[in-house]
C-alpha cells in the first residue's frame, strides 16, 4: 500500500468509524438532545404544559445521561487506542519505513538481482507473499489512528451539545414550575389547615407519628377514595432516574438500618409521581428533608424524602407521571460529565432518594411495590 493511499484510507473509513461502538452512543445522544429541544419550543403552546415539560425534562435527563455514557466510553477507548500506539511506535516506524521504500523504489531496480532472473524472481515471490502482510498492518494502523482522530474530534464537538443540554433542561425545569404553579385544573379531595398541619409537624417526633396523624391536617372531611393500584403492585418504576445504593433493612456506613429504599440520583433530577395519588404532604419533616407523601388507594402512602423542591398542593389528586419535585444538587462541569475516574463507583449520582412504603401505617419493603431491577 502506497502512503498517498494510506492517507486516502484514513479520509474514506472517516464516517464509517462514527458507526462503531465507542462514538455511537453518543451520536445517538446528541440526536436526543436536539430531540428535547424540539420539544421544548414545542410545550410552550401545549394543551397541557405540564406534561409536555414533564416530558421534555425526562427527554433532555435521557439524553444527557447518553450523552454522558457514550462520551465516556469514547474517552475510554481513545485512551486505549493512544496507548496501544505508542506501545507500538517502533513496529510502526518500521512498517512506514518498508512502505517508503517500496514505493520510491524504482520498478526497474526492483527486478534486478546479483543471481541474475531466477534470483530475481524468487525474490519478487517473496515480495508477493509480503505485501498483503505488510497492507493488512498498514490497514490496521490506519484504522486504529483514524478512530483516535474521529473520538477526539467527537468529544470536542459533543462539549458543546453538552452545554446546550444542561442549559435547555434548565429552562425547561423553571418553566415547569411555572406551569404547576399555574395549574388549577386538578381535583380536590381536602384542602389543607396550614395551623393544624404546623401543630402536628411540631407535636410529632417520627415519620409514624406524622403519618398516623395525616388526618387531622384537613379543613373539614377528606372526600372517600376507591382508588386502587393493586394490579400494579411489583411491577411500579422509581419515581426517579437512578439506581439502589441501599435496600430495606441494609445498614448504612454507621451501622443505622432504615425501612425504605435509598436511590442515587444525578443533581436536579426529576421526581414525579409513579401512580395516580393523592399528595397528603409536601414541604420539610424533621430530619428528612423536603418530602412528599402520596396515596395511591385508601391505607397505602408512598414517602419520598431527600427533595430540594416540592410541587404541588396537599389534597390535590395528580396522574400518574406529574411531578412532585426535584433533587438537590448543582450542575456539573463539563469535564466532571466527561472524567471518567467516577464510573461505576457512583459519584455521578451524588444525590440520594428515600423511598418509604406504608400499608395501614406500617412500613413494608419498598420492593413488594416498585420495580427495581432497572437502572434508571
Amino acid at each position: 500500500m502506497r502512503l498517498t493511499a494510506l492517507a486516502l484510507f484514513l479520509l474514506s473509513t472517516l464516517q464509517a468509524l462514527a458507526q462503531t461502538d465507542s462514538s455511537q452512543a453518543a451520536l445517538e445522544a446528541a440526536e436526543m438532545l436536539e430531540q428535547a429541544s424540539i420539544s421544548l419550543t414545542e410545550a410552550e403552546g401545549a394543551r397541557d404544559r405540564v406534561r409536555a415539560l414533564t416530558e421534555t425534562i425526562q427527554a433532555y435527563e435521557a439524553g444527557l445521561s447518553a450523552m454522558r455514557n457514550g462520551l465516556r466510553k469514547a474517552a475510554t477507548r481513545e485512551a486505549q487506542l493512544s496507548a496501544q500506539l505508542r506501545v507500538r511506535e517502533k513496529d510502526v516506524r518500521q512498517l512506514l519505513g518498508v512502505l517508503q521504500t517500496i514505493e520510491t523504489t524504482a520498478p526497474p531496480v526492483l527486478m534486478l538481482h546479483p543471481s541474475g532472473p531466477l534470483g530475481a524472481a524468487r525474490a519478487g515471490m517473496i515480495l508477493s507473499e509480503v505485501t498483503p502482510g505488510l497492507n493488512a498492518k498498514a490497514q490496521a494502523l490506519a484504522q486504529d489512528l483514524n478512530e483516535v482522530q474521529t473520538l477526539r474530534l467527537l468529544q470536542q464537538s459533543a462539549s458543546e451539545t453538552l452545554t446546550e443540554g444542561l442549559s435547555g433542561v434548565q429552562e425547561a425545569r423553571t418553566r415547569l414550575s411555572e406551569a404547576i404553579a399555574d395549574r388549577t385544573d386538578l381535583p380536590r379531595r381536602f384542602v389543607e389547615d396550614p395551623v393544624r398541619t404546623a401543630i402536628l409537624i411540631s407535636s410529632t417526633e417520627t415519620l409514624d407519628g406524622f403519618a398516623s396523624g395525616l388526618s387531622e391536617i384537613s379543613e373539614g372531611e377528606i372526600m372517600e377514595s376507591d382508588a386502587s393500584v393493586l394490579d400494579q403492585k411489583g411491577q411500579i418504576a422509581l419515581p426517579v432516574q437512578g439506581v439502589v445504593l441501599r435496600k430495606a433493612g441494609e445498614p448504612d456506613a454507621t451501622g443505622v438500618t432504615r425501612a425504605g429504599l435509598v436511590i442515587g440520583t444525578r443533581s436536579r433530577a426529576l421526581v414525579t409521581s409513579p401512580t395516580a395519588a393523592t399528595i397528603r404532604y409536601r414541604g420539610p419533616l424533621l430530619d428528612l428533608g423536603n418530602l412528599v407523601i402520596l396515596e395511591p388507594q385508601p391505607g397505602l402512602l408512598f414517602v419520598f424524602s431527600g427533595l430540594q423542591e416540592v410541587y404541588g398542593h396537599p389534597g390535590q389528586v395528580i396522574p400518574k407521571g406529574t411531578p412532585v419535585g426535584l433533587m438537590p444538587g448543582e450542575t456539573p462541569e463539563i469535564g466532571a460529565i466527561l472524567s471518567t475516574s467516577g464510573d461505576g463507583t457512583g459519584t455521578d449520582r451524588p444525590e440520594t432518594l428515600y423511598i418509604e412504603v406504608r400499608e395501614d401505617n406500617s412500613p413494608v419493603d419498598p420492593e413488594t411495590w416498585f420495580r427495581t431491577d432497572k437502572d434508571g
